[in-house]
């Protein structure tokens, strides 16, 4: 019997332990040299996630990674420029522009607006380089009815400072970033001045000094 089981083929395979099903038997290559000879290893299938990782992409390779945290963004409320409030029923007030080439221009208007507001609104050619915070004098104005700018507050220094900048100053100028529209001047009339002139504050900060 032991000589059957050493030396008999059919028996030998018999005995010969098999490989585990899950064992695959694949061709392993060899260098140049040995082409002719094949080789056998053993494969075990990979084991799969469940899931598959974060990846960031770096190049060419991929990296596993943790899951980069969501970014929340928050928006602000900002004043838009030649924004102007619809007035109410019964309560319109009405301002006159006088363009360059002569033209008259009257709107309805609520009370609180601005003149630089309105103008924009309303594309008649008013700059307001400063966006209205009294640092230039390209909103210039000028008030046609003296009794009008009497109505108007009084302006403030930096508005004066401004005013010197202004081509053309006049005795009723004003910017008009600066006038609000009221019941006192209801009915104004401004004239926009033939050119204006770009000069900011932050341009003579440095002549001061010196």
């Amino acid at each position: 019997m032991l000589w059957a089981r050493c030396f008999h083929p059919s028996i030998c395979r018999l005995l010969r332990p098999q490989a585990s099903p899950r064992a695959q038997l694949t061709p392993c290559p060899r260098p140049a040299d040995n082409a002719g000879r094949r080789s056998y290893s053993h494969q075990l299938p990979l084991h799969k996630p469940s899931a598959p990782p974060f990846k960031s992409y770096h190049g060419s390779r991929a990296h596993p990674t943790f899951p980069k945290a969501r970014r929340r963004f928050s928006n602000t409320a900002t004043v838009a420029h030649g924004h102007i409030t619809p007035p109410k029923p019964g309560e319109e007030l009405h301002v006159t522009f006088i363009d360059k080439d002569g033209g008259e221009h009257t709107f309805e208007v609520s009370a609180g607006d601005n003149l630089m507001d309105i103008a924009q609104a309303e594309d008649l050619e008013m700059e307001g380089a400063c966006g209205g915070s009294c640092a230039c004098s390209t909103c210039h104005v000028i008030v046609e009815e003296p009794d009008k700018f009497e109505a108007m507050p009084e302006p403030s220094d930096d508005e004066n400072d401004m005013l010197d900048l202004a081509f053309g100053l006049t005795e009723t100028s004003r910017l008009g970033c600066q006038v609000k529209m009221s019941k006192e001047i209801d009915g104004v009339k401004v004239r926009l001045p033939s050119m204006t002139r770009n000069l900011q504050a932050a341009d003579f900060k440095g002549s001061k000094k010196e």
